[in-house]
């Protein structure tokens, strides 16, 4: 089943969309939201599987289907809160700002909450008001989750993922240092995130979605060239009932809650840095860790971040080699 919520308001209009992301069937007898059908997920989830049946089976009125046409299947979002969970990807891009990295993290989750009070759909523009912020895409796998209790063991909070999406965590580079450094967490260095247009029920992904990792590459082009396909079953130190786990030790999870996985990151086959596609290798998800790489290997970074006139892309396809959850597809654009 797959769930996308067209733009409406300040939380959209969920639809249920067809596997092939040909043709969509209005949700609104079911839940007018995605949010209001997560806070009823029990009574919901089985309408709108019906839903999808019947969608397939050409039994119910369908209309075209249109990925500019959508919003972030959560427009806005009670929690979002982003995990890192390839600690190569956090190891690099350390390493690029002169940060040591704390033993600790190969074991305990790094995770931050970000702003969640509005979302890019997957086809709005980023908006940069100076280019010396050092813009940067992240391209990542995302959860959305019911109401999550208060001090879930890794194993129950898997059974809390009711919904898998794709996300471009824009990360503004230049600022991150300076923030972090103040000891009170990202703020300015991270604006809105952009979600994929549709949001997919893990049961309808199959065997690539086993032991809370979606095992399939994520790609990422950059005006119009590949950039990086890592798998993101790969290298995953902590799935996402870990993270989920981690971000419920100390408070319940409201349903709706998004978690991230952070930048998906792979290792090179001889244990190294992952090289870029034209060198063999799986690429990267982000500039930062390119840059890093250009930085070990060259001694200075070459490639720039964003400017406005940039595009960025973030996409996953089936064996068949059709998008699953639809694709981000988003212009840098001045503000």
């Amino acid at each position: 089943m797959k769930l996308a919520s067209l733009k409406h308001g300040r939380d959209g209009r969920l639809v249920v969309v067809s596997d092939d992301l040909h043709f969509y069937t209005d949700a609104g007898l079911v839940a007018p939201t995605l949010q209001a059908a997560l806070d009823d997920w029990a009574h919901t989830e089985p309408k709108l599987r019906a839903l999808a049946h019947s969608l397939a089976c050409n039994a119910v009125p369908k209309e075209r289907f249109h990925e500019r046409d959508c919003a972030a299947p959560l427009p806005r979002a009670y929690q979002w809160a982003d995990g890192s969970a390839y600690v190569n990807h956090v190891a690099l891009v350390r390493k690029a700002r002169g940060a040591e990295m704390p033993a600790s993290f190969w074991t305990d989750p790094l995770m931050y909450q970000g702003g969640s009070d509005g979302f890019f759909g997957p086809r709005d523009p980023i908006p940069l008001t100076d280019p010396d912020f050092g813009c940067d895409c992240e391209a990542e796998i995302a959860v959305i989750t019911d109401d999550v209790p208060m001090g879930v063991t890794r194993e129950d909070a898997l059974a809390h993922i009711k919904l898998v999406l794709l996300v471009n965590d824009v990360s503004l580079r230049n600022l991150i240092a300076n923030e972090l450094a103040k000891g009170f967490g990202f703020f300015q260095s991270k604006p809105a995130s952009a979600f994929s247009p549709c949001a997919v029920k893990p049961d309808a992904l199959g065997e690539v979605w086993r032991d809370g990792k979606l095992h399939l590459p994520l790609l990422t082009r950059i005006n119009g060239k590949e950039f990086g396909k890592p798998n993101a079953g790969v290298d995953m130190t902590f799935d996402f009932g870990a993270l989920i786990a981690h971000a419920a030790k100390t408070r319940t999870l409201a349903a709706g809650t998004i978690i991230g996985s952070g930048t998906v990151s792979n290792r090179d086959a001889d244990g190294g840095p992952g090289r870029p596609i034209a060198e063999g290798g799986v690429g990267y998800s982000c500039i930062a860790e390119l840059r890093t790489v250009e930085t070990l290997r060259a001694g200075a970074a070459r490639t720039p971040f964003l400017a406005p006139g940039d595009n960025v892309e973030i996409d996953m396809l089936d064996g068949a080699g059709h998008s699953i959850f639809g694709r981000i597809a988003q212009d840098v654009v001045a503000a």
